[in-house]
């Protein structure tokens, strides 16, 4: 049976936001079986992406996740330790890179190099990929729709890369700017004052530099803060990550542990 590119390969998140609708993003870095895919599924997300910045888990681990997510459509992305790790990712089934710690225009453009086909970019072709179901395409057709679908995923971490907003968002491929806050806020040496001025202030410079250039802008670091992710959708970002599988066990067991703890008993009669 005859099957088109367009049957196998499907990205969700840029679809909703092609439609300027909010995606909601959980962060792996504890569970490290298909399961979780599963469970971002009947959660609601339209994404999950595996952090391999700040976790012990393996490519095969990553790879087994991402290509549950797209067997359940969901988005897979991966947050890379460095370049150098884009290809492997993308390969293994990611269908986006978060790379991290950017803070300049040829920094962008060494992730979109890493990410995507020639001529935009220098990555190699490894023939049938999960992402097809491992069906064979002819090449052209299959790297333009690959590159379509692929998305790279900036992180602004620091000031410096608050300077250079306009020049990095402007880097053709760059599909979206992800702040950091916390890390940003570390840069600013304010750690934990996510209320401050500056996070607002930063928030519109980047929005402001995604909006000139056709690009879009993430949330991150708001976990415990729902209401302030809340305020910048309204001000024009459209990807939210809501924290990570730790944290939502962390946050469930301790609830339950305090509704035992909370337990009135009866008077001794």
């Amino acid at each position: 049976m005859s099957v088109t590119i367009g049957e196998v390969l499907r990205n969700h998140v840029k679809e909703k936001l092609a439609r300027d609708e909010v995606v909601a993003s959980m962060t792996v870095r504890l569970v490290g079986g298909i399961e979780i895919a599963r469970i971002a599924k009947t959660a609601g997300f339209d994404s999950l992406y595996v952090d391999l910045e700040h976790s012990s888990f393996s490519l095969e681990t990553t790879s087994q996740i991402c290509m549950a997510a797209l067997t359940v459509g969901i988005t897979p992305l991966v947050r890379v330790p460095g370049v150098a790790a884009v290809p492997r990712v993308l390969d293994c089934g990611a269908l986006g890179i978060i790379g991290p710690h950017v803070r300049s225009a040829e920094e962008a453009h060494d992730y979109v190099r890493a990410a995507k086909y020639p001529p935009l970019g220098e990555r190699s072709n490894a023939g049938a990929l999960p992402h097809l179901q491992y069906r064979a395409f002819a090449a052209a057709e299959a790297n333009a729709a690959l590159d379509a679908a692929t998305m790279v995923i900036v992180q602004f971490e620091s000031d410096e890369a608050l300077i250079r907003a306009d020049e990095i968002a402007a880097v053709d491929g760059v599909d979206m700017v992800l702040i950091g806050t916390n890390d940003l806020l570390a840069d600013w040496g304010i750690p934990g004052q996510y209320e401050h001025p500056r996070v607002r202030e930063a928030y519109e410079i980047t929005i402001a530099a995604c909006r000139r250039h056709g690009k879009h802008v993430g949330v991150g670091g708001f976990a415990t803060r729902p209401h302030l992710a809340a305020d910048f959708v309204r001000m024009g970002a459209r990807y939210v990550s809501t924290g990570t599988d730790l944290g939502f066990l962390i946050a469930a067991c301790a609830q339950k542990a305090k509704e035992v703890r909370d337990i009135k008993l009866d008077a001794p009669k």
